[in-house]
């Protein structure tokens, strides 16, 4: 929603300003705007992986080398003052957030908090000297192969087998709390991924109270050992057509004709999308991550949903790439990162 995006950019609003910052950019030739980039500078990536790493995000621009070449240039300016030597992306303004071009599958809408992106910008990138630094891969795969595979089956009963685990769906009575709990289990859980960035108390809050408007209790899973957490899995209705209905406004000339449209197109929705999977470290090839996907498979069945799109995964990532593909799971969307040095 465009409230949604004047949020992302608001120093107020916005919790990655916090410690983070961004210098955005604007082109225009005569009147007319052309192009715009985010020149981003991420403290909180540099402490966890070391070295100055710059970014760029919100790229949208004309099919035009000459401005996208001015675009990038006065971003690797900035970014060159703030002492970064790399830049990649695009990423808004973190890869807990939007990230990626599209590169394949255009063909397709995109899910829920995915970007889309013309086909034209690998070729502008490329232009402006930068080159694909990892690809993310967006899986297409039907809720009954999910819970009906034999693998499936057979790995989630192991999981079941473990003393005192238990798999429940987050309590949005105590939501504050949950939030805590599912953002110390995904800083743990991803911390080692390429890429990763840890999300902050306020940044993860911020997220979740967004995710919390279109959520189903029975789709956000938390596994417990003995009553501490262990995994988790978030999965979200793909309410993207009916944004789209919506046309990013829910109120014109004070009206809900955006909100009656979106919800219209609301309950016609049929899919989900899986954001995101963890397990701690000591509970990998235990089955459990299939064990969440299960329980999610039963959820979606009984409250109507038929497919699901796993996104994104990292295409480096080969044991969850394999997970997927063994439970019927297909590549339907492809995505990349950009890099260059500055």
């Amino acid at each position: 929603m465009r409230s949604d995006q004047r949020r992302l950019i608001s120093r107020r609003d916005n919790p990655f300003f916090d410690t983070g910052d961004a210098h955005l950019f604007l082109a225009r030739r005569g009147r007319e705007v052309v192009g715009r980039i985010a020149a981003v500078d991420n403290p909180a990536y540099d402490a966890h992986h070391g070295g100055r790493q710059g970014f760029f995000g919100l790229f949208d621009c004309i099919d035009d080398v000459e401005v996208a070449q001015a675009l990038f240039s006065a971003a690797a300016k900035w970014l060159r003052e703030q002492g970064h030597s790399r830049l990649l992306g695009p990423v808004n303004f973190t890869t807990n957030e939007e990230c990626g071009i599209l590169v394949e599958g255009f063909d397709q809408p995109p899910a829920v908090l995915m970007p889309y992106t013309p086909p034209y910008y690998t070729r502008l990138l490329e232009q402006c000297g930068l080159a694909p630094a990892m690809e993310l891969l967006a899986w297409e795969i039907g809720v009954e192969n999910l819970a009906d595979a034999p693998r499936a089956q057979r790995l989630a009963r192991y999981a079941a087998r473990i003393e005192g685990m238990r798999i429940r769906s987050l309590d949005f009575r105590d939501f504050d709390a949950e939030t805590t709990r599912l953002r110390t289990l995904y800083n743990t859980a991803w911390k080692d991924n390429w890429g990763f960035c840890p999300a902050s108390e306020r940044e993860f809050a911020a997220t979740a109270r967004l995710m919390k408007r279109v959520a189903r209790p029975e789709l956000l899973l938390i596994a417990e050992v003995h009553g501490t957490p262990v995994g988790f899995s978030l999965v979200l209705p793909d309410i993207a057509p009916a944004l789209r209905a919506a046309g990013g406004r829910l109120h014109t000339w004070g009206l809900p004709i955006g909100l009656m449209k979106y919800w219209r197109a609301a309950r016609r929705v049929g899919r989900t999308r899986v954001v995101a999977t963890g397990v701690l470290p000591e509970y990998r090839s235990r089955g459990l991550d299939t064990l969440l996907h299960s329980e999610l498979a039963k959820a979606s069945r009984k409250l109507g949903y038929s497919a699901a799109e796993v996104s994104w995964v990292l295409a480096s990532n080969g044991p969850a790439n394999r997970a997927v593909a063994s439970l019927g799971g297909r590549v339907s969307k492809r995505y990349a990162l950009y890099e260059r040095s500055l």
